[in-house]
């Protein structure tokens, strides 16, 4: 076992997480990604946490419920690590955990290359202060309009709140990804109008070899036009998979575009939306997929205000 890693992984339990000697630490992992679970439970062990791990089969798909038996367990730790190939976040094992108490973070999709480079490696008191502005922003807007090479596409977020997603879960009931940087926020379902150029890339499908031009009509993906397009609407099913979920803002100046959507959603610079649950975030849908699509660059207006140009946060 590699001790780069082990390092890596007590570096995020203690400041991430603030894990303390005698606390309980559940790490969840499948399959896929058993070796960097199998790291951050020996960093917890030699934290002096009262770690354990637990190893489940491959989900299929992002925003599936983990078995009955470790969702149970998650409620149960101080902290819960998730180390997934599929994401955890949007479940009800995931809210439940943190209703509980929990400090909990997902990791989906994480790669050994994500684990020693790029968006871990932020000064996260910066993503920190940066994200929790863009989310008071987003708490005030009621209106989001996106603009990128002469597509458009506008819904409401008026009563819906921010959510910060920091990469420190410091308190009780405090959760989201590692790494992270992003706000982002549910929008009214059923409001969104327009087109959209995802050009980054999308959850499962990966680094985009062309964009994708993204239709929406009454807060529903009815087409996407490019090559990885069908894959896509197949990913996301007929019924609510396909209503807008998610818009968010990334936060984190080290982050990449590596094809691996937990950290290009949080390349500064990048927009992201999703299709599918957003019941987990203060929405009403659950599909029970999530799906993100990465969007570089764009300008973005908050109630008729200019707030991103050209992928640039304006303060």
């Amino acid at each position: 076992m590699s001790r780069e890693r082990i390092e890596v992984s007590i570096h995020l339990l203690r400041e991430c997480l603030a894990l303390r000697s005698g606390e309980s630490l559940l790490v969840v992992t499948d399959d896929d990604k058993r070796e960097l679970g199998e790291s951050l439970y020996e960093a917890g062990k030699e934290m002096g946490a009262d770690a354990s791990l637990m190893v489940m089969p491959v989900r299929s798909k992002s925003g599936e419920e983990p078995p009955k038996m470790v969702a149970e367990a998650m409620t149960r730790a101080n902290v819960v690590v998730c180390i997934t190939r599929y994401s955890l976040t949007h479940t009800q094992a995931r809210k439940q955990a943190a209703a509980a108490g929990a400090r909990l973070a997902t990791m989906p999709g994480m790669t050994d290359d994500m684990f020693l480079n790029g968006a871990i490696l932020a000064d996260y008191q910066q993503v920190k202060a940066l994200t929790e502005r863009v989310t008071d922003k987003l708490t005030a807007a009621t209106r989001v309009r996106i603009e990128k090479e002469g597509y458009h596409l506008e819904f409401s977020t008026a009563g819906r709140n921010g959510v910060p997603s920091t990469g420190m879960y410091l308190e009780p009931g405090q959760s989201g990804n590692l790494p992270s940087g992003e706000a982002y926020i549910a929008p009214v379902e059923g409001t969104a109008e327009g087109q959209i150029l995802v050009d980054g890339s999308v959850a499962g499908i990966g680094a985009l070899s062309e964009p994708l031009l993204l239709t929406l009509q009454e807060g529903r993906l009815v087409s996407a036009d490019g090559a990885d397009g069908a894959r896509l609407l197949d990913m996301l099913g007929d019924g609510d998979g396909r209503m807008l979920a998610e818009f968010g803002v990334g936060t984190n100046d080290k982050a990449r575009i590596t094809g691996v959507v937990l950290e290009d959603e949080k390349v500064y610079g990048t927009i992201h939306v999703a299709f599918g649950s957003n019941n987990t975030f203060g929405g009403v849908i659950t599909a029970g997929v999530h799906i993100d699509g990465v969007v570089k660059q764009p300008d973005v207006y908050f109630d008729e205000v200019i707030v991103m140009k050209q992928g640039d946060l304006l303060e």
